[in-house]
């Protein structure tokens, strides 16, 4: 029964090796791999699903952003094209009716552009200082307007009526219900939500004198809002305190939990909210105080994560109850020999180490060992490849000053075994190498990389035992120079010959000769007065050295910015059109620089001057700044290398600021827009559009217009429309609204004021009378 029970004991603790011997070499490496497939591809699912979702929600709000981004430049081009500024001037001047009453004609007709919008309900101009409202298809008084026209809850009606206050820029109002009746009625036939936008004009003033309101249907806007996407239930447009200013869904989002987001997620993460939902947010680019909130259904969106998950797991457990039946099996079948193996290891130590109870330790030793030595390999392998490296780094940190006292750089060299001496007299060389322009583009930064490699190892070939070499930037190298009494090192002759390893066809470098110091940690100050004699470099091609004695030998002094006496020529040039002096002038300058061997960086300053003095001068008559184009010109003159690349870079410049239009060329053009208005006289012409063609401001191609043409441009449109409407009401039978849209009216009421201005009878009348 004792004899039973001890070999059932054994037995035990046999399957329990078996178990453990299974579970470090099956169950680890599958527990690991399910541990990796559940932090890790279950993770990328889950990350894919939020990339997923963040794409659709930034896609949702940048379309959103640009419905209402378009709906404000639509506003800005409404008032500042249309004829607001000229209707205010006559504003109390009751001499000519006849004008005014044509202006307002013509806003109506904006106001009916600005109406044909998918969101728009309504756009009118809400004058401040005078009891008008005008929109697409009337004018009349404010109250009468809120009364027939636009008529509101009255629950909301004040509060919507004190947004016409002060400056407006593009300031949504809250929600508010619109009625729909005939007007001067009281039959209520429906009603709708709506917001609007509010610009007032001018734009800069706090007491504006006109107010341009755009109704959006709130409806539609909602329809906008929905995503299509199975596990999004809900989206919201939100404001700053928590409050839905636009819903498409029945879910509620409550204020504690979108200011708890807001504080705690970052933008397009989601915030869990429960364990079924989430929320998810994007900050509108339209308007900072806006989010676009969307409500996760969470499970719908990490189903196929949990998925694989349930898998794993199951997988994990089938091989948990396979390793214990073979680890069963085994003690049954294996347990004398093991009890010997097991004897015969307990006898032993492997050094200071003894073999650990249970399994087979001998083995698992082995294979740690193995895998020490290896790893032990790779490591010395690698830290063998680093040195370098990390030494010309600490280099490239002593000479930027980072290490400047003697204990710092004592222990930081210790603990990179890096040798030095510190008291050694040394000079530093700083190479600035800076690529012509046709190889600029054409280098990669790899190959640029590797034309640095190769002149650190061929610079280090001059003198192995006396040179440091280090890269301290992308495009600079510093060499150390060390006086030592055995190997002679002078800093004149070396710089002679790194200059002849720098005689290159696709770069120019130019070599700075710092002072000697006496001790490694003053090495800053050689390699700043190094620097220093860099910004004396020239703009002749090859390589050049720049020390002491060629900067006061070799540089002539020069002024560096223009006198005001020459800024006036320039502009005296331009009024002039002479353009051709002003490039000759340039070229005048740096022949001039030349000559006196002026170095790079006084010849940049004043040709930028040139350029400035080139830009005000165009300005003063465009007014189209670009700033972007400018900053480019600008950055063109600094990469400038060589005198030619100079030239070259203001012929181009040249180009393109001065461009001229020959009149010929203009009245060719010209004829070409008026033979384009003929064939799409029913179309909306644009006369931005054709200033743009040509170059010009608006202003100046509407002078040039009738100069040529001798009509107003859109005196000329009017009346081309006018001719065809004619042929139209009597070679046809079509009705006045086809008739209007085929001309290029927008509407009915429209189309016949314009026609009884230039024809004096409407168009029914037109075509009776000479029918008749």
């Amino acid at each position: 029964m004792i004899l039973r029970r001890v070999l059932h004991t054994h037995r035990t603790a046999l399957f329990w090796r078996f178990f453990a011997n299974y579970f470090a070499l099956i169950l680890i490496p599958v527990l690991v791999a399910s541990v990796l497939t559940n932090f890790f591809v279950v993770r990328l699912i889950e990350q894919d699903a939020e990339k997923l979702n963040n794409t659709i929600m930034q896609h949702f709000s940048e379309q959103t952003d640009a419905t209402f981004a378009a709906l404000e430049t639509e506003m800005v081009n409404m008032l500042t094209t249309s004829n607001v500024k000229t209707f205010l001037k006559t504003s109390g001047d009751t001499s000519d009716i006849a004008q005014r009453f044509e202006l307002i004609h013509s806003l109506m007709q904006q106001m009916n552009k600005l109406d044909s919008g998918s969101l728009v309900y309504k756009a009118f101009l809400y004058f401040a200082n005078e009891d008008l409202v005008i929109d697409g298809n009337t004018y009349t008084g404010k109250d009468e307007y809120f009364r027939e026209q636009y008529p509101i809850k009255d629950a909301d009606k004040l509060a919507y009526l004190a947004n016409y206050r002060g400056k407006q820029s593009m300031v949504f109002t809250g929600p508010h219900t619109v009625y729909e009746k005939p007007p001067f009625t009281s039959d209520i036939v429906s009603s709708h939500s709506n917001i609007a936008a509010l610009l007032s004009y001018p734009f800069n003033s706090n007491s504006p004198d006109v107010y341009l309101a755009v109704n959006v249907d709130l409806d539609k806007m909602r329809e906008q809002l929905g995503i299509q996407q199975k596990w999004v239930t809900d989206t919201m447009l939100v404001d700053p305190s928590g409050a839905v200013l636009i819903r498409n869904g029945s879910s509620e989002l409550r204020n504690d939990s979108f200011l708890a987001m807001i504080r705690s997620s970052p933008e397009h993460s989601l915030f869990v909210k429960s364990g079924q939902k989430a929320l998810s947010y994007v900050k509108s680019r339209f308007n900072d105080s806006w989010y676009y909130v969307s409500v996760i259904d969470l499970p719908t969106l990490l189903k196929p994560a949990q998925t694989i998950r349930a898998i794993t797991i199951a997988f994990l457990a089938l091989f948990i109850a396979l390793g214990s039946l073979v680890s069963y099996y085994l003690s049954r079948k294996l347990y004398n020999p093991i009890r010997d193996i097991k004897a015969g290891l307990e006898s032993q130590r492997l050094g200071d180490m003894s073999v650990p109870d249970g399994g087979n330790e001998f083995d698992v030793i082995k294979r740690f060992s193995g895998l020490l030595i290896s790893k032990n390999k790779e490591l010395s392998q690698m830290v063998s490849g680093m040195y370098p490296i990390v030494q010309e780094h600490f280099i490239a940190k002593i000479l930027c000053g980072e290490y400047r006292d003697s204990l710092s750089i004592e222990y930081y060299a210790k603990e990179i075994d890096f040798p030095y001496k510190p008291k050694t007299t040394a000079t530093v060389l700083c190479i600035e190498i800076q690529y012509y322009a046709p190889y600029t583009d054409q280098l990669s930064e790899t190959s640029k990389s590797f034309i640095l490699a190769e002149l650190k190892e061929n610079i280090r070939k001059l003198s192995p035992a006396s040179i440091w070499v280090c890269q301290t930037s992308s495009d600079q190298l510093a060499c150390v120079l060390h006086h030592d009494e055995t190997v002679r090192c002078d800093p004149k002759e070396t710089a002679d010959a790194v200059k002849i390893l720098l005689q290159q066809p696709y770069y120019k470098a130019s070599i700075g000769i710092g002072k000697t110091v006496h001790t490694v940690a003053d090495l800053h100050m050689s390699y700043s007065h190094a620097l220093s004699m860099l910004k004396y470099k020239s703009l002749h091609a090859g390589a050049e050295i720049c020390g002491e004695q060629s900067v006061w030998n070799e540089r002539a002094s020069g002024d560096s910015f223009l006198s005001v006496g020459e800024v006036n020529r320039i502009f005296n040039r331009y009024k002039a059109g002479d353009y051709e002096s002003l490039l000759r002038s340039v070229f005048d300058l740096l022949d001039a620089g030349m000559r006196g061997n002026a170095d790079a960086y006084q010849m940049k300053n004043l040709c930028s001057d040139v350029l400035n003095a080139w830009i005000r001068a165009v300005e003063s008559e465009r007014n189209d700044f670009d700033i972007t184009l400018y900053s480019e010109l600008f950055a063109s003159v600094g990469r400038c290398v060589t005198w030619e690349e100079m030239r070259q870079t203001f012929r181009d410049i040249h180009g393109v600021l001065f461009r001229t239009m020959e009149p010929s060329d203009r009245k060719r053009q010209l004829t070409e827009i008026v033979a384009y208005i003929q064939n799409h006289y029913n179309e909306e012409l644009s006369i931005e559009q054709f200033a743009a063609q040509m170059n010009m401001s608006v202003g100046h191609f509407s002078r040039t217009f009738k100069e040529e043409v001798g009509e107003k441009y859109v005196e000329y449109i009017a009346k081309y429309r006018m001719q065809k409407a004619k042929q139209f009401l009597l070679e046809t039978d079509m009705k006045i609204d086809d008739i209007a849209g085929q001309v290029g009216y927008w509407g009915r009421n429209s189309f016949i004021r314009n026609f009884r201005r230039y024809e004096g009878v409407t168009p029914a009348k037109f075509r009776t009378m000479h029918q008749t």
